[in-house]
Formats: structure tokens, sequence, C-alpha cells
């Protein structure tokens, strides 16, 4: 799939899939009746070109396919912290949208706050997973420039939260459990959002979630920056994709503070110190699973991102709904107390 995108660590996957492109247009003219050359009398016509091999092509382009898997396979094996934000970024990159198209059926969106107004930022809506009625909220970057000017891309602000958790309410009281998709670099930081109460927002969200008598499973499909991830992530079960970055702060915000400046050099630095890849953050408790993406990154195969997400969340709210809801507080309390917590060990 070659796109005009490129990642500096994919070249060598680009280069394959062009070598790949250009064999199967050369297929396409190969199954296309030769061209009979004009006669003209007294002029002697030049040969034609003999028709490629068509066996020959199939053959090149199967071995060409199974490079690229192989190469895949070893570049995102590998990726730095940094690079693994990247890939979150990725333009193509699935988001909430897409995966309530590829997975959700009767979705029903809801709107407004009740005190302000609507946030494009934040989608918010009824839908069913497989055979379960959930409530799915998530963030919403935008595809084109203009959708992304109006969801300021993906940064949510106070009215978004507090549509959020409205809804989440109702989802309470109808005793419907909650999905929430986490992608964006973190909450708005304007003016008009902070006059309008989005740290209070945001800390309301926590307080009220981690109260909710119903199952939340929640997970980190792009991009988890700060308070603006957490305002809809205090969950029964959190999960982050395999390329997916969860952090108090992004690496540029992170360098900016710590060396005064953020470059390629310090950016990657600062990635690597916040340990906010998903298998950083399986290994210090704050996720309870990773969800594999298919080889290449999600953008590469939305489908089969979204299938594997299906599995992951049918499978959790299975589980979450043999519990009885009275008990899901406190054990959600009990599961955020502990993150963090460390044992001193006496020296000598």
């Amino acid at each position: 799939m070659a796109s005009y995108y490129q990642l500096e660590f994919e070249k060598p996957v680009v280069e394959i899939e062009q070598r790949i492109a250009d064999l199967e247009q050369k297929a396409r003219r190969a199954t296309l009746p030769p061209a009979e050359a004009p006669a003209y009398p007294g002029i002697e016509t030049t040969e034609v070109e003999p028709a490629p091999d068509p066996e020959a092509i199939a053959s090149e382009i199967e071995r060409l396919r199974e490079q690229r898997e192989s190469e895949l396979a070893r570049v995102y094996s590998s990726l730095s912290p940094r690079d693994t934000v990247l890939v979150a970024r990725h333009p193509k990159r699935p988001q909430t949208r897409d995966y309530i198209e590829l997975m959700c059926k009767d979705f029903c969106e809801l709107h407004g706050d009740r005190r302000f107004g609507d946030d494009p930022a934040m989608v918010v809506g009824f839908a069913r997973i497989g055979s379960t009625k959930v409530l799915v909220v998530g963030h919403y970057k935008g595809r084109s420039t203009k959708e992304r000017i109006a969801c300021h891309f993906g940064c949510a602000h106070p009215e978004g939260y507090r549509k959020a958790l409205a809804k989440m309410k109702l989802a309470e009281k109808f005793n419907l459990p909650i999905v929430t998709f986490v992608d964006t670099p973190g909450a708005y930081p304007g003016i008009g959002a902070e006059q309008r109460g989005q740290a209070e927002a945001i800390a309301v969200n926590l307080r009220e979630m981690s109260r909710l008598k119903t199952p939340i499973v929640s997970i980190v499909i792009g991009e988890g920056g700060s308070g603006g991830a957490l305002g809809i992530a205090v969950a029964d079960r959190v999960a982050m994709l395999e390329h997916a970055w969860y952090s108090v702060i992004s690496p540029e915000g992170c360098a900016a503070i710590l060396w005064k400046q953020a470059n390629d050099k310090t950016n990657q630095l600062a990635a690597q110190a916040l340990k906010l890849t998903a298998r950083d953050n399986l290994e210090l408790g704050i996720i309870d699973a990773i969800v594999p993406e298919p080889p290449g990154g999600a953008h590469r195969d939305p489908k089969r991102a979204a299938a594997n997400i299906e599995r992951w969340i049918s499978d959790q709210l299975h589980e979450l709904r043999t519990i009885n809801p009275s008990t899901l507080p406190a054990r959600r309390y009990e599961r955020f107390r502990k993150l963090g917590s460390y044992t001193e060990v006496p020296v000598g």
C-alpha cells in the first residue's frame, strides 16, 4: 500500500510495495490482447516487444509479498518509543468513528452537555457490539483539514467531558456497559476551555466514573495523553493497541520542560524516559492487556485491527457482566489505588 505519507523507518517496506504495484500493473497489461502493428508499404516495422510471462510475474509478486511481510514484522518488532509515537499519529490510523463503523451496529449518536454545547472531539452514542448493547465514548481527531480544525485535533473541551459523563450516567441507569476509545494528545489548553472549567470537568469525570455501577472497559487506540486521556479511561479493564502510547505528557512537552527545547534528539530521549509504550505500561501495571495490531500497524489493515479490538471487548464484557455491579466501584478504586505502589527494602 504505497502512500504519500511515509515514516522514515518504513522506507524499505515502501520500496517493496512500489515494486509490487509496478508488477501488478504489468500483469494487468499482460492480460490485454496484443495490439497489431500497422503495416506501411515499403517501410519496415520494428519488432513488437514480446508479452511478459503472467506466471513469472505472479511468482515474483508472491515472493515480494512474502518479503514485505517479513520486513514489516522485522521493522515493527523493534520500534523505538519515539517511532511508536509516530505510528500512533499516522494520519491513516483508524479513529473512533472508523471502529464504530467497523464493529458496531445500530449506532445512535448523542450530542450536547446541556450546559454549553456539543464538542465534535468527543463522540458518544449507544450501539451494539456483537449482541451486547453498550454506550460508546471516544475521542475523534477528524480526517480532512476542515474536520480536524473543528475537532481541535482530538483535544476535547470541557463540554466534551461533561457530555461523556452525562451519557455514562444514562448508561448506568439502563444497566448498559460502557466502552471508551482513547485517542488524544491531551485536553484542549485554550483560554475558553479553561474559563469553562477544563480541569474541573476532567476531575469530576475521574470521580464520577469511579462510582458508576456498570462495567467500563477502555482501550487506547492511538495517543493517550495526560488528563485528557484519563478523563474517559477510569475503567474496570484498560488495554492498549500494540503501537499506541499512554503517558502523563507527550514526548515534545516533556522535552520542552526538561531540555528547554524539543528536537529529534530530546524527543527521542523523552519518549524513552516516559515509558509510554504498551509494553512499558503493561509491565508497570497501568494497563491490563495489549491488543495486537496487524503487521505494519492498524492503518494497514483497519478491519483486522477492529476484529482484534472487538474480540477483546467482548471477552472483557462477558467476564465483567458476571460480577455484582454494586462491587464494581470498590474494585475500580483498588485497581487505580495501587498504581505507582512500591516496596522499600532496607539495605544491609
